[in-house]
């Protein structure tokens, strides 16, 4: 794969202009990009990302700081450094202005070539780092994400092998000991589960935090959550109420999880003796539990409580945990596209609210001669298997391909044949831009509608559905019963 290259945007309403400053930035590893106009220029920005951009103050009908105040106002290009380039006079005011609308620096005509080089080089070298950061990282998250899936196999393994032991032992000393080990692998078990809770959330968007779309209760959830931890915790009181509706649609098990993350925090921090108060109310659009204890969260830890690893720092070193309960819940609201806020004062004590949207189970339509067909093509293991549980669930038949050409081979099969192709473009053996142009080759599979996942949507062919990537499991479910409604398929 060839590494990405540095964006540079030049903005100039004169051709001579974008000429000379493409001559004086042109280098190996950087591709240069250019635009006549401010209206040009938004464009570029919306499918490229750049390092650096280099704005013409006097253009006719959107000048550079209508342009750069644009820029600002949009979150895809609000932290793009921006150098403004202008002919005129040093009018303090003007220079003011453009600092205002978010200048990083004012190059004054005629240029010096050697400082527009010095100045430039140091935005494209912090672009380099940040994607070299941002790489390593995800490297390095992937890294977690493999180990974890690869320990619980022999963990399992473990824990089953003691289970199987422990009725065989009657001594108690070494019932004792079994035991301990069970506890400590159960341990491990829950560990590597929150780490890959993190992959999944760094790499995958939350898409495996739902799974399933299920029409289910907020305040049943409550109560499974409180009889599970009243065991754990016997000598805490806790205190239920409930008003209003609290059916909604999303993923029981995960939504459980997140109460359970969130209360078994409340019962862990909060004061000896005191009761924790669990309030669930649901609204016409909304339904908010709240989970209050007597205990006060420090002022230098509440702005990143739902950092992953944060908890695990800030509390005592006999904490079973990671520190990832509080983001993990965090993730699980989200993908629901809901949150998790907290408030925490001496007079209010630490209030955890978790907003969940009140949404219908998407209805699954019937067709009277068969099943729609969904092909997954990812090299992403867990992509594969949470899009093809969600499809299934909402009434699909779902094959998935690992490579583009497992893809074809199955593409090739009439019997099997997908109603719509969800593409993945960086796959082994053959990338998925290989795949759509064999596609579109054969008259039969070219009718087939390809939706394309991709982290990098300017890579997509022209004329496909794109959805970047990390994946937004609504947005895909609608995007392909669009498709089906539209007859398309």
């Amino acid at each position: 794969m060839n590494p990405e290259r540095t964006k540079c945007l030049l903005v100039d309403d004169t051709e001579e202009n974008l000429i000379a400053l493409e001559a004086l930035l042109r280098r190996d590893g950087l591709e240069i990009l250019t635009a006549r106009s401010g209206s040009e220029a938004l464009e570029l920005l919306l499918v490229h990302e750049v390092a650096l951009a280099l704005l013409d103050v006097q253009m006719p009908d959107m000048d550079g700081f209508e342009l750069a105040e644009l820029m600002r106002g949009t979150e895809r290009t609000k932290h793009v450094p921006i150098i403004f380039v202008t002919a005129g006079a040093r009018d303090p005011q003007r220079v003011f202005k453009g600092y205002e609308t978010g200048a990083v620096d004012f190059l004054f005509k005629p240029i010096d070539p050697h400082m527009l080089k010095s100045k430039a080089d140091v935005f494209f070298e912090l672009d380099g780092q940040r994607r070299e950061l941002s790489n390593a990282l995800r490297l390095n998250e992937m890294f977690v994400g493999i180990l974890g899936h690869d320990l619980r196999n022999p963990l399992g393994a473990i824990l089953t092998a003691a289970q199987l032991l422990e009725p065989q032992i009657s001594d108690a000393k070494d019932l004792r000991t079994l035991r301990r080990m069970m506890s400590a692998g159960q341990r491990m078990t829950d560990m590597i589960e929150q780490l890959l809770d993190l992959t999944r959330a760094r790499l995958g968007g939350g898409l495996g935090f739902v799974r399933v779309r299920k029409r289910l209760d907020v305040a049943n959830l409550i109560q499974r959550t409180l009889e599970e931890l009243r065991d754990a915790h016997p000598e805490k009181e806790i205190v239920v109420e409930c008003s209003g509706d609290g059916t909604t649609a999303g993923d029981p098990d995960r939504l459980l999880q997140l109460f359970s993350n969130v209360v078994a925090n409340a019962l862990h921090h909060g004061a000896p003796g005191a009761a924790v108060r669990v309030e669930v109310e649901g609204r016409d659009a909304e339904i908010l539990t709240r989970v209050r204890n007597l205990g006060v969260i420090p002022a230098d830890v509440l702005p990143t409580i739902f950092d992953p690893f944060r908890g695990r720092r800030r509390t005592s070193s006999n904490s079973r945990g990671l520190g990832l309960g509080l983001f993990i819940a965090q993730q699980i609201a989200m993908a629901h596209g809901g949150d998790v806020s907290v408030e925490s004062t001496e007079a209010a004590a630490t209030v955890f609210t978790v907003r969940l949207p009140r949404r219908s189970v998407r209805l699954k339509r019937a067709d009277a001669e068969r099943t729609r067909k969904v092909l997954i093509v990812d090299d992403d293991e867990s992509i594969r298997e949470s899009l093809c549980e969600a499809f299934e669930e909402e009434g699909y038949e779902a094959a998935t391909a690992s490579n583009g050409r497992e893809a074809l081979e199955r593409l090739a099969d009439g019997q099997s044949r997908p109603d719509v192709v969800i593409l993945d473009l960086v796959l082994p053996v053959m990338d998925g831009g290989r795949v759509y142009r064999a596609m579109q080759t054969d008259p039969v599979l070219a009718r087939i509608p390809v939706i394309i996942s991709t982290s990098n949507p300017t890579r997509a062919p022209t004329g496909v559905v794109v959805i970047p990537k990390p994946l937004k499991l609504d947005r895909l479910l609608d995007a392909v019963d669009r498709l089906w409604t539209r007859d398309v398929i």
